[in-house]
């Protein structure tokens, strides 16, 4: 066997200098490279990844280790790109399972005479820092970094079980002019390796001695840019997700590794980090005791305890599902992590005798859970599933805008995993829908224009449902920010002279805003002329790019509601208004209807919207924008008026 690892070894080392032909040795600088000023296929780009190159180096004698060696070499195209000098790279630092080393980083420069410049990152600079008991991130950045820089570095990550097996991605917010990721295993390992996204991959592999080598090679690769209501750009971007599905030693039964949602269920459940804190007992708090004092009806129950953990726990801004430091110490300093105040809910809706478990996410901003693939990684949060009779509510006590009634925003039609022991009914995947709660806007707006084309007045918008969810952050930050926010002159085209708000602290009632506004119709010799579209939050089209590589994700169903009344001067009176319609999509997912009336000199508009899907598909996507520039040409439509 050792002569055989001994070839096996040499068969690696002559396919990777084979493979390393087409990338430049490290430092080794491309003239063409130095002088470059735009990137050939991106024209917008601020920097690009010259080459991004990885090699994943597997062993597997008693146990399974590996050995991800790495290079990347980007170019800054202008100010924009500097951010691409700020680099982390995060490990699983626990037990030592995962390590980076070998870190080497230098930025390129070009001196007066053309000469090259190195500025190396001096290992004093490199340094870790704790991101909590499971993670440690490697934090480094470049000096020296300028419009035309060339930055690069390179690194081995060494992980025992496989844990420096991650996805490769080809691609990243800037464009990427080359990246390969190479796979190296041995034969008794059965590996298979899925392309996600719409690009073309090379794909090659071979048999090296006693050894497997594929590689996966892309060029000239597209930025990700984001694109209006993409649900999340991990979801998109072009990778592989290599799988280790079996172990098959010669004269062995083959050991299949692929693991299955009930082990994670399993191990779930007997996790220090998770399900052991499912069973401490909180110390009780007589202010919870005094407002529990006397509830017998669980609804109310669930209420209190959800809104009593919002209000009494900070959360530290750090996602994930474990309680990494115990749910007793997050409970006794009232702060911690998503994981934590999430299991300190459950713990104290369990102590309260409501039928709660635990449900693991994965939000938005995370991507989809991939359910073919048996994963931890795949979820950021936990939250709190509760069931009272026929009725479930998803709750999450680091949302301070949510209600009990209303599913939170970051995970409303995505698919979770339903916690409990395998031996008892109720786990498994659930969809987090509900159609009672949609994103609901009302606009009921007065105004009169004067004989010079001065328009004033009034207007009350009440939010419901997710559009007051999707408010709420901004006004978080104080009544000037919301205001700037969603009443800006630059968009709606008027100045909002006063606001005033009801609701603002009752989460389970839509948030009316009143404002009081003016405005200035446009004109041309004796026409006047201006659009009913005021203070919709409909007035720019997002949706004017004829090509798109995402879904259009709304998350819920929308309707928008909009009744107007303009009064116009006497002595004046309306031109040819724009004419009644009503306009429904194909297969009937969006319905949009405009009337309007005048009388003397008083004009009458009423506008409605309503989207029945939370998602539209790229196949969709062509209809679906015709769809809109239709809509947007008759929401922006002008009413004319004129002196008789």
């Amino acid at each position: 066997m050792k002569l055989a690892a001994l070839l096996s070894t040499m068969f690696v080392l002559c396919a990777t200098a084979f493979a390393q032909k087409d990338v430049p040795e490290f430092g080794k600088i491309d003239k063409a490279d130095l002088e470059m000023k735009q990137c050939s296929f991106d024209d917008a780009a601020e920097a690009v990844v010259l080459f991004d190159v990885a090699e994943v180096f597997c062993n597997f004698n008693s146990t399974l280790t590996t050995e991800f060696s790495r290079h990347v070499r980007i170019k800054i195209l202008n100010d924009k790109g500097f951010n691409e000098a700020n680099i982390k790279l995060r490990y699983y630092s626990l037990n030592n399972i995962e390590d980076i080393t070998n870190i080497s980083a230098h930025t390129i420069n070009t001196d007066a005479a053309g000469n090259l410049v190195y500025t190396k990152v001096e290992k004093s600079l490199i340094y870790r820092k704790k991101f909590n008991k499971r993670y440690t991130d490697v934090i480094f950045t470049f000096p020296e970094v300028k419009k035309g820089s060339i930055i690069e570095y390179k690194y081995v990550d060494k992980a025992s079980n496989l844990y420096g097996l991650k996805n490769w991605y080809f691609q990243d917010k800037i464009p990427v002019r080359f990246s390969r990721f190479t796979m190296d295993f041995p034969n008794e390992l059965v590996m298979n390796a899925s392309v996600k996204g719409g690009l073309q991959v090379e794909r090659n592999e071979k048999q090296m001695g006693y050894r497997n080598v594929q590689t996966f090679t892309m060029k000239d690769v597209p930025a990700l840019r984001n694109e209006p209501y993409i649900s999340c750009d991990e979801d998109y971007k072009q990778q592989v997700v290599p799988i280790l599905q079996a172990i098959d030693i010669a004269g062995q039964p083959r050991r299949n590794t692929i693991r299955t949602w009930p082990d994670i269920i399993k191990d779930a459940m007997e996790d220090e980090d998770f399900g052991v804190q499912l069973k401490r007992n909180l110390p009780r708090t007589a202010d919870l005791d005094l407002l529990l004092a006397n509830i017998t009806d669980p609804y109310r129950k669930m209420v209190i305890i959800h809104d009593y953990v919002r209000r009494n726990m900070v959360w530290n801004e750090y996602y994930g599902i474990w309680a990494l430091d115990g749910v007793r110490s997050a409970w006794k300093e009232k702060k911690g992590t998503s994981g934590e105040i999430n299991l300190i809910l459950v713990n104290l809706l369990k102590d309260a005798d409501l039928d709660v478990k635990p449900l693991l996410v994965s939000t938005r901003d995370n991507g989809m859970v991939n359910l073919s693939v048996a994963d931890f990684s795949q979820f950021n949060k936990v939250m709190a599933h509760v069931a009272i009779g026929k009725k479930t509510y998803v709750l999450d006590a680091t949302n301070k805008f949510a209600s009990v009634d209303i599913i939170p925003a970051d995970v409303v039609y995505s698919e979770a995993l339903l916690i409990n022991k395998l031996s008892n009914a109720g786990w498994g995947w659930i969809v987090l829908t509900n159609p009672d709660k949609v994103f609901k806007n009302t606009v009921i707006l007065m105004a009169d224009i004067d004989s010079k084309g001065a328009m004033k007045g009034e207007a009350t918008i009440t939010s419901s449902d997710y559009a007051r969810l999707d408010k709420m952050p901004s006004l978080s930050q104080g009544k000037s920010k919301f205001q700037q926010t969603y009443f800006d002159p630059k968009t709606t085209g008027c100045t909002v002279d006063s606001l005033w708000l009801d609701n603002e602290k009752v989460d389970s009632l839509p948030l009316n805003q009143h404002i009081a506004f003016t405005g200035k119709t446009s004109s041309s010799g004796d026409y006047h002329y201006f659009t009913p579209n005021l203070f919709t939050g409909l007035e720019k089209n997002p949706f004017i790019a004829d090509d798109r590589f995402s879904d259009v994700f709304f998350g819920t169903t929308r309707k928008e509601l909009f009744i107007e009344r303009f009064t116009i001067p006497e002595g004046f009176a309306f031109d040819e208004l724009p004419k009644n319609v009503r306009m429904i999509m194909p297969d009937t997912s969006i319905i949009f209807s405009r009337m309007m009336s005048a009388a003397g000199n008083e004009l009458s508009v009423r506008i409605s919207l309503e989207i029945k899907k939370e998602m539209y598909s790229v196949e969709e996507y062509p209809y679906f924008q015709e769809f809109y520039k239709k809509l947007f040409g008759m929401l922006n439509e002008q009413i004319v008026f004129k002196k008789k």
